[in-house]
């Protein structure tokens, strides 16, 4: 255990020396704070892998699929395989992208699924983040730090090398671009929470990275001037950019950080745009629930992977569950992100209960309710410098280029108040490393 703590110790200093830190906004004040990294890896067997592997690449796939047909032709509407309050409702759908195929049909070239792993063993979907998925940066550093703090770990362990994302990521983007100018990310700036991120991974996939102003539209081609103003041809936009600021002149109008007729230029085709726009659609917390139905549907195969029990207020069964139950679930806000908006039933007065379960019946549509999982906790080692159990996810990272694939590692996040399920780095959960073990 003193090796783990040193090995811990000397990791986060080196991460506070790179700059590996994550931005928070928290009443209307913007801080930034290391991201705290715990020694004690998550290991993940093998055979346990191959299975998670098979799931997510389905899942993603499926939801591939759904983001083209409600751009299109909207079978799986018209079918009634998904009520159509789920879609143009949904504060993720975006008129604007209607009719648009993005550069090899892809529309969700980066997915951050987030899943827990009960206390019987069975993993299970928690929900699906197909905008800007964050993360990925934080274990590759981790990693990285470690082998230089504890160099034998790594020849003791077979363990699978995690340096392998910027090679997705790489020839995802290359794939999309079609040779017709460089890729960029596309980063909001330096106060963004995850900037630390954005200059990571430009970096080790060797694409440039853009602030806002470094790219310009002409003639319905997308150019970065960058430092000298010299103008080269941009191919693929990694973008790290909210959908409405991204374009001034499509969506809000005061945005200071998107590329004006940069819409042109997409619906043209002449650049892939990564993650594409009006994604939000399928994220949409009401939209998760009907994810093993896309599979069913696209796929014609059964869900390798589950969700977790989840009721919409929607249906009259599931709504009259949710008000007869609602001190025993968990309430989420099919709008909110990063830990916002997520009620715990056991933890209200009854006061708030009635206010919540009032909000629901006003607006079913803006609600899901889902059964508490007892997820398993993971060894942290705390303050005190003890082992302490917490309360952890797992997102892994999916990548669709040529072929789907997930990367063989993740971002597992941990609580750090021991009596807390909120594990969002946004509300201030620390990380893990994750081992997928060899054979």
């Amino acid at each position: 255990m003193k090796e783990l703590l040193t090995s811990r110790d000397t990791v986060n200093r080196w991460m506070e020396r790179y700059g590996v830190r994550f931005g928070i906004y928290k009443n209307g004040v913007f801080k930034e704070q290391l991201f705290p990294f715990d020694a004690i890896p998550r290991q993940i067997p093998a055979a346990e892998w191959a299975m998670l592997e098979k799931g997510l690449v389905q899942r993603v796939k499926a939801l591939n699929a759904f983001l083209y047909d409600i751009y299109h032709e909207k079978q799986i509407v018209k079918d009634g395989v998904i009520p159509k309050e789920f879609t143009y409702e949904s504060k993720g759908y975006m008129p604007e992208c209607e009719g648009i195929t993005p550069a090899q049909k892809i529309y969700a070239h980066i997915a951050g699924i987030d899943l827990v792993q009960a206390k019987n063993g069975k993993w299970l979907i928690l929900e699906d983040n197909l905008r800007i998925p964050s993360g990925a940066s934080y274990p590759m550093i981790a990693r990285t730090v470690t082998r230089k703090a504890s160099p034998q770990t790594f020849r003791d362990t077979l363990v699978h090398d995690n340096r392998g994302y910027s090679d997705l990521l790489r020839e995802m983007m290359d794939y999309v671009n079609g040779q017709r100018g460089i890729n960029v990310i596309l980063t909001p700036g330096r106060y963004n929470s995850a900037f630390f991120e954005h200059s990571y991974l430009a970096e080790k996939t060797g694409a440039t990275l853009a602030f806002p102003g470094d790219l310009i539209v002409e003639n319905g081609m997308v150019y970065y001037t960058g430092l000298y103003k010299d103008k080269v041809r941009v191919g693929a936009i990694y973008r790290r950019v909210s959908d409405e600021y991204l374009d001034p002149l499509a969506f809000e109008p005061e945005s200071l950080l998107g590329v004006p007729n940069l819409m042109e230029a997409y619906r043209c085709g002449t650049v892939a745009v990564i993650n594409a726009l009006g994604n939000g659609v399928a994220d949409d917390k009401g939209i998760y629930y009907f994810v093993p139905k896309m599979i069913r549907y696209y796929l014609n195969e059964e869900p390798i992977l589950e969700n977790a029990p989840t009721y919409l207020p929607f249906f009259k069964e599931d709504y009259e569950y949710i008000l007869a139950n609602i001190d025993k679930l968990v309430i989420k806000d099919v709008a909110e992100a990063g830990g916002y908006g997520v009620m715990f039933g056991k933890d209200m007065t009854k006061e708030r209960l009635e206010e919540v379960r009032q909000l629901i019946v006003k607006e079913p549509r803006r609600w899901i309710a889902q059964e508490v999982v007892d997820f398993i906790d993971l060894d942290i080692i705390d303050e005190s410098g003890k082992p302490s159990p917490r309360k952890c996810d797992l997102r892994a990272f999916v990548v669709t280029g040529e072929t789907t694939k997930v990367w063989k590692s993740g971002l597992t996040r941990f609580s750090r108040n021991p009596n807390s399920f909120v594990v969002n780095s946004s509300q201030g959960g620390g990380f893990k490393d994750t081992w997928v073990l060899c054979e």
